[in-house]
């Protein structure tokens, strides 16, 4: 049974940080691209950021050079550092596996970021 558990999720002030992790189990993990996902209240779901099995790293600009995604395939699994938080950056977020060649993806349960003062 294919799992994929967020944690690190909670309540923060802008400008704060929170590092995001996301264990995979279920799959053989190095043949999956990873990404993180978020929805906002009224907003459609939207990439953040994704790591492919070699390493290959993909952002919006909204994210560029706050966040980071990172991912250790002896641990099955991907992390996102997010720092100087920004109460947009308030969602769901999800992470995704994703099949190398596209043809399976799995997606976490996800976990609540707030940036709030």
């Amino acid at each position: 049974q294919v799992q994929l558990v967020e944690s690190g999720g909670g309540l923060v002030q802008p400008g704060g940080s929170l590092r995001l992790s996301c264990a995979a189990s279920g799959i053989s993990f190095s043949w999956y691209s990873m990404g993180w996902y978020r929805a906002a209240p009224g907003k459609q779901r939207e990439l953040v950021a994704s790591i492919t099995s070699g390493g290959t790293t993909n952002s919006p600009d909204s994210v560029k050079g706050r966040f980071t995604i990172s991912r250790d395939n002896a641990k099955n699994t991907v992390y996102l550092q997010m720092n100087s938080l920004k109460p947009e950056d308030t969602a769901v977020y999800f992470c995704n596996a994703l099949y190398y060649n596209g043809a399976t993806s799995y997606w976490g349960q996800g976990t609540q970021v707030t940036v709030s003062s």
